[in-house]
C-alpha cells in the first residue's frame, strides 16, 4: 500500500514537472515584449533593456525555467509584471475561492439531478419516460456551453429579471446572497455534466438491472426504488465516477467561459485578462495551480475505485 502511493506521488510530480515546462515554453512564446507591458509604450531603449535584465528575460531559457520552478515549489509564484504588481500568489487565492464554487456547486447540481433521472430512465427502459430524457440529454449535449449561457441569461436574467448578472458576493460575507448570485452560473455549468452523467449511469443501470443479484432482490419482494438505491446504484456508478475525473477538465473550461458570461472574477478571468495584458508570470501561476488542482483530484477519484468496486481492492491487496 504504501509502496503504490509513493508511486502515485511520483506520478503526480513527474506530470506536473511536465505541465509545469509546458506551460512556462508556450508562456515565453507569447507575441510581445514583457517590458512594454511593465513600462508602457514609448520609452527609451535603455529603460526596456534594464526591465529584461531585471526579470532575467536576458538570461538562457533552462536558467529562467529553473529559476521559477525552484520558486514556484517553495510557494513563491513571484509578482505580477504589470502595474500595480501585485503578488500572483495573492491574485490567484482571491479568485480561486470563485472558480472553485462554481465549479463544485456546478458539479453537486449535475449529480442531484442526473441521478434520479438516470434511475428513473433505467427503470422505465424503452418506455415513454426513458425516450423523452434520453432526448432531453441529447439535445443538451448537442447545444455548446456558451451559447446555452447566452440563451439562459437572456431568458433568466434579461427576461425574467430572477437572478443578477455581473455581480458577486463572497461565500464569507454573506452566505444567502453568496449562493443566489452562484446559482445561475452554476446551473449553466451543471449543464453539460446533467446529459452525460444521466446517459452513462443509465447505460451502466441497465445491465446492473439484468443481474442475477438484483433479479434475486427482486423476486423477495423488494421494491424498484429501494432496489434502485439500495442494490444497482453503487455497483453502477464505477463508470459515472471515471467520467466525473475526466470532467474536471471541461468543469475547468466550462468555468472559464461563464465567468467569463456573468463578468465574475475567478480563474478564467484572471488567465484571460492576464494573457491580453501580457502578464507571464500571472498565466504561469494560474496555470499551474489549476493543473495542479486537476491532478489531485483526479489522484483521489482513481484511490475512490476500491470502495466503489471491490474487485479492484482486492487485487491490490
Amino acid at each position: 500500500m504504501v509502496r503504490k502511493l509513493i508511486r502515485r506521488v511520483v506520478e503526480l510530480a513527474a506530470v506536473l514537472l511536465l505541465v509545469s515546462f509546458g506551460t512556462f515554453s508556450l508562456v515565453s512564446l507569447m507575441p510581445g515584449d514583457p517590458a512594454i507591458a511593465v513600462l508602457g509604450e514609448g520609452r527609451a531603449p535603455e529603460e526596456y533593456a534594464a526591465v529584461r535584465t531585471e526579470l532575467g528575460l536576458d538570461d538562457p531559457f533552462p536558467v529562467r525555467y529553473w529559476d521559477w520552478l525552484t520558486s514556484a515549489v517553495t510557494g513563491d509564484l513571484g509578482q505580477s509584471v504589470v502595474p500595480p504588481n501585485s503578488n500572483v500568489l495573492e491574485r490567484i487565492g482571491a479568485a480561486l475561492p470563485i472558480s472553485a464554487e462554481l465549479a463544485v456547486l456546478g458539479l453537486v447540481i449535475a449529480l442531484v439531478v442526473a441521478v434520479p433521472l438516470a434511475m428513473w430512465s433505467a427503470s422505465n427502459e424503452g418506455g415513454r419516460v426513458d425516450r423523452m430524457i434520453s432526448a432531453g440529454t441529447f439535445a443538451v449535449l448537442s447545444v455548446p456551453s456558451f451559447l446555452a449561457g447566452l440563451l439562459i441569461i437572456m431568458v433568466v436574467v434579461n427576461g425574467l429579471g430572477w437572478f443578477p448578472r455581473n455581480e458577486w458576493v463572497r461565500l464569507s460575507e454573506n452566505l444567502g446572497l453568496n449562493l443566489y448570485h452562484a446559482f445561475l452560473p452554476a446551473c449553466v455549468i451543471a449543464l453539460t455534466e446533467i446529459a452525460m452523467f444521466t446517459r452513462i449511469l443509465r447505460a451502466d443501470l441497465i445491465t446492473t438491472l439484468r443481474e442475477d443479484f438484483i433479479l434475486s432482490a427482486k423476486a423477495k419482494g423488494m421494491s424498484t426504488p429501494h432496489v434502485l438505491v439500495s442494490d444497482a446504484l453503487r455497483p453502477s456508478s464505477f463508470s459515472m465516477i471515471t467520467v466525473l475525473g475526466v470532467s474536471l477538465g471541461r468543469l475547468i473550461g466550462s468555468t472559464v467561459i461563464v465567468e467569463y458570461l456573468f463578468a465574475l472574477p475567478g480563474m478564467g478571468s484572471l488567465v484571460i485578462g492576464s494573457a491580453s495584458t501580457g502578464d507571464f508570470t500571472m498565466v504561469q501561476g494560474a496555470v499551474l495551480v489549476i493543473a495542479l488542482i486537476y491532478l489531485v483530484a483526479n489522484a483521489l477519484i482513481d484511490a475512490s475505485y476500491g470502495y466503489l468496486d471491490p474487485r479492484i481492492r482486492r487485487t491490490h491487496v
